[in-house]
Parts: C-alpha cells; structure tokens; sequence
C-alpha cells in the first residue's frame, strides 16, 4: 500500500489530503486546501497563497489518479464545492449530509450536493459502511464529534486494508480528545495512522487543558495498544510552533514502543514549512526585505 500525504499544515496549507494506493485501488482522501482568513492579525502573507494553489494543482492531479474520493466533513479544507468537475467519473464517499450534522456543514453539504449534481459521479453517503474493492477493505466509522464536542459538528474516520498493511485516517478529531473518537482506532490498529492532532495554538481560549490532557494519553493509548508503528501528528496540531514540545510524553512514548511519530511533512520525505505558524515572522522579514519567493 502505497500513502501520499499531498497536503497538510506541516506543509504550509490548511489541509489533511491523502493519496492512498493498493494493488485494486486507488483512493483520494478530503481533497481540499485553503488557508487561515485571519492569523495574528494578518491576511495570508502570498507565500501561503502560492503554496495553495500548488498543493491545489497537486490535489487535482492525484484525484485524476483516483477511483475513489472520500469527504469525511464539509469544512473547506477538506472538500472544494467550487470545481467539482473534477469528480466526474469518480465514486464520491462523502459524510451524509443530514445527520449528525452542524447548521453549517448541512448547509455546505446541501450545496455541494447541488453542484454534484451537474456532473457524472456516484455517490454514497459513507457514515458506519464497508467497502471492498477486490483485496482492499475500506471501512468508515460512525460519526465522531470534531473536536471536543458537536459545536463543530461531526466527522467520520477512514480505515484501509489490502491484506498486507493497513492504514487509519483520523480527519478532524482535534485530538482524539474523547473515547468515541479512540474507539474507531484501536479496534482497527492500523499499522500507519494518520491524525488530526490537538488543537494547542489556541489551548486555554478554543481548546481546553482537559482535551489535551486527554488527548495525549489517547495517543499514548494508541501507540501502546494497537499495531501502529507509524504515527503522523499534523492538521490542527502543527499551527502551533511548539507542537513538538507540547507533545514530548508522546514522542517519549513513541521511543519506548518502537513506534515512530512525526508530522505528514516528515513522512512524505520533505521539510516541514510551518506557514501559518510563521505568518507574522513572513510579514516582518517583508518589511525587512528578507522574504523570497
């Protein structure tokens, strides 16, 4: 099995969009990417802006590549209601839209629907099924909160299986900050798991201490109890230039078990570019005339 980070935080864009391959199929996981409209004050700096429409341009390649596309939620950095003929002649596996749904994703979903509508693809609302595709078992979990608790509504998460290694993608537990989230992922011990991790850039005001708290000893959790032996820790977590400190007990964790833990950038073999996190400084090295394209 074959999985390609091609998007993520660690990469410099709002995103966790993944490339998944097996001998029978080939699965494009949230194609999507946008960035932060706000962050210290400041507008995306066009460094961030240029990195989007790469990994956009990166995204509408490997969908070409793909039977199948899997939307696990309708926030913006996981689906693009805006070109989506780029999903014509796809099988869509996408979050139902109506239930254990927030007024926001249900009205993205509605009109993502509609604009699905013009094209030539089949879809299936995905929530707790099962699908194979000759060797290859995909399995998606019921809907779990994203985050802490429903204010953000749901998201389901995405489980691969070819018969010789296995693959997990979290989407956006913000965590696993909770035992729903958990329980999808130890059942299933995947050898490689991908993870939305704790949302500590915005810890005390958006995110609470017992979230982490809890977070960090379900990874630990994770790594102890189940098969993984690679663990990506990115999305929400790596907005935080710190993250690595913040999550020492987990790399700590990760050295006793075998298990190795890094961002998606890390894992995909290239530097990691903490765009966000580094807006405000790509703003002074501007005024400075320091930044280059």
């Amino acid at each position: 099995m074959e999985v390609k980070p091609i998007a993520f935080d660690s990469m410099g864009v709002r995103s966790m969009a993944t490339f998944v391959k097996t001998k029978d199929v080939s699965i494009l996981i949230d194609p999507g990417v946008s960035l932060a409209p706000k962050r210290y004050r400041l507008p995306p700096h066009r460094i961030e802006l240029e990195r989007m429409n790469l990994k956009w341009g990166e995204i509408k390649a490997y969908l070409v590549e793909s039977d199948v596309a899997i939307i696990t939620h309708y926030h913006y950095d996981h689906h693009d209601p805006n070109e989506v003929e780029i999903f014509n002649g796809k099988k869509l596996l996408i979050k139902h839209p109506t239930e254990n749904i927030n007024r926001s994703q249900k009205g993205r979903a509605a009109y993502f629907l509609d604009q699905l509508s013009k094209t030539e693809v089949e879809i299936d609302y995905c929530d707790g099924n099962s699908y194979s595709f000759g060797n290859t078992d995909v399995e998606i979990s019921d809907p779990v909160f994203h985050g802490a608790d429903s204010r953000l509504g749901f998201v389901v998460e995405v489980f691969v299986d070819d018969g010789e290694s296995s693959f997990l993608f979290s989407s956006d537990v913000e965590g696993p900050n909770n035992e729903d989230q958990l329980t999808f992922m130890l059942e299933k011990s995947a050898e490689v798991v991908f993870i939305d991790g704790p949302m500590t850039y915005m810890l005390g005001y958006r995110y609470s201490q017992k979230a982490f708290e809890n977070s960090i000893e379900n990874l630990k959790k994770l790594i102890h109890e189940t098969d993984v032996k690679k663990l990506v820790l990115d999305h929400h977590l790596t907005r935080d230039l710190k993250w690595r400190e913040r999550m020492a007990d987990v790399f700590r964790s990760g050295e006793e078990a075998g298990v190795e833990v890094m961002s998606a950038a890390i894992f995909a073999g290239v530097g990691e570019e903490l765009l966000e996190a580094k807006r405000a400084e790509l703003y002074r090295q501007d005024r400075e005339g320091k930044t280059k394209n």
